[in-house]
């Protein structure tokens, strides 16, 4: 009975399962990584361990220390092998924001996140984190995946009016009560959307106040301009869930600051999304033909990502190109070799969409270690690989031999038990 309900919810569904053991693991794990790296006597080492394991045999959870909570979220964003900017992991601000429970607590706070991560264009990594989840009990949550997301109004022909990836988001929010403008247009926003403890949806209209958006302009070539792009200058993710030592924040929403490709290469010219590349070539002074020029689709990109980095700093509005992201994870790398630390990195998602092979993360060696704690979209996308990366602790052979035969147990009775829930 418990698990159908339990598969029935959109947000437990997306939770990881963890077992007794599992959990106590990956918490014991985490504080062992604290009091290293933050130098914690060895004594309040061992009784916040003590402590840790008698909550856990009590209750099966724990509380994070705020210092714990802040050290967690960093190293999550430090294991997170999708992200290029992860050189800059020690400086993120972190908003403890547990004690708050009611929609318009979390909707109040994400638009003061917002209004505080933009700082006047010095864009500031913050993250806030909502209360975990507690047995069966789940905290607020955010359905939109971006606290600031487009509209995409499907047309009647079939095409679509503004980001395609948003029409069923943009339905939902009408389906809420959102009225869209009386002339819908290709960059409206769309409410904020949350789902209560009791999985019932609620809207928050964005505030204007804390809207800031750049209006896209090329230098050489005016008629881009005559196109009306624009982008926002925050983004922050909303929808994935951290894990900090076998404790689970379904509504942890953290943001940083674009890499022009993001914008250019990805948002305005994937055909899942704006699939605007033909009309912005025309109005660069490309002919989107393969028998005029096969390679117009490189160069409308090239002077579209120039575009994004030029509107951006000129609106005083951080911003970094591909090659200095590439550069910028490559110290990173060092940095984390020269503290005895294994990379995770996931190639796809670290490598740039825009001259990838002028990069120099494209020949780098990568593989994604799965390690905790570290964010997650589900636990069938990705969830259920994350495990204790013991990578870089010293372990006889035959210790990591059990890891290795662990981890392939634990996979195998997951991938069974997601096929008896079909």
């Amino acid at each position: 009975m418990v698990d159908r309900f339990v598969g029935a919810d959109p947000v437990r569904r997306r939770m990881r399962r963890l077992s007794a053991g599992e959990r106590r693991e990956e918490a014991l794990a985490f504080l062992d990584d604290f009091a290293r790296e933050t130098g914690q006597p060895a004594a309040a080492a061992a009784a916040r361990r003590a402590e840790v394991v008698r909550a856990l045999r009590r209750t099966g959870g724990y509380a994070h220390t705020p210092e714990e909570l802040a050290f967690g979220a960093r190293l999550a964003w430090r294991n997170h092998a999708r992200c290029i900017g992860r050189l800059w992991w020690k400086s993120l601000e972190v908003r403890d924001c547990r004690a708050m429970e009611t929609p318009g607590q979390v909707a109040a706070q994400l638009f003061a996140h917002m209004e505080e991560a933009f700082a006047g264009g010095r864009i500031r990594s913050c993250i806030s984190i909502f209360p975990p989840a507690r047995g069966d009990a789940l905290p607020v949550t955010v359905e939109s995946p971006q606290v600031l997301q487009y509209a995409g109004y499907l047309q009647p022909d079939g095409t679509t009016l503004g980001d395609r990836q948003n029409v069923e988001l943009t339905r939902t929010a009408i389906g809420l009560g959102w009225t869209p403008p009386e002339r819908p247009g290709a960059f409206d926003l769309l409410p904020l959307i949350l789902r209560d403890p009791g999985g019932f949806r609620h809207f928050f209209p964005i505030p204007e106040a804390i809207v800031q958006e750049v209006a896209i302009r090329h230098p050489a070539h005016p008629d881009l301009a005559r196109l009306g792009l624009r982008w926002y200058a925050v983004p922050c993710v909303a929808n994935m869930h951290l894990t900090i030592g076998g404790i689970e924040y379904p509504c942890a929403p953290f943001n940083g600051h674009y890499m022009a490709s993001e914008i250019a290469s990805r948002d305005f010219a994937d055909r899942k999304r704006y699939d605007l590349l033909p009309r912005i070539a025309e109005a660069l002074g490309f002919a989107p033909s393969e028998s005029a020029d096969p390679l117009w689709r490189d160069r409308a990109l090239t002077e579209l990502n120039s575009a994004v980095l030029h509107s951006y700093r000129a609106a005083g509005v951080d911003i970094v190109d591909h090659h200095t992201a590439s550069e910028q994870f490559m110290e990173f790398v060092k940095r984390e070799q020269r503290e005895g630390r294994t990379v995770s990195a996931d190639w796809a998602w670290i490598v740039p969409p825009q001259a990838s092979a002028a990069c120099p993360v494209f020949h780098l060696g990568m593989e994604d270690l799965h390690a905790v704690p570290n964010f997650f979209a589900s636990r069938a996308l990705d969830g259920n690989r994350l495990r204790v990366n013991r990578r870089d602790r010293r372990r006889s052979e035959w210790l990591q031999r059990y890891d290795r035969l662990k981890a392939r147990w634990r996979d195998w009775r997951r991938q069974r038990d997601a096929l008896l829930q079909r």
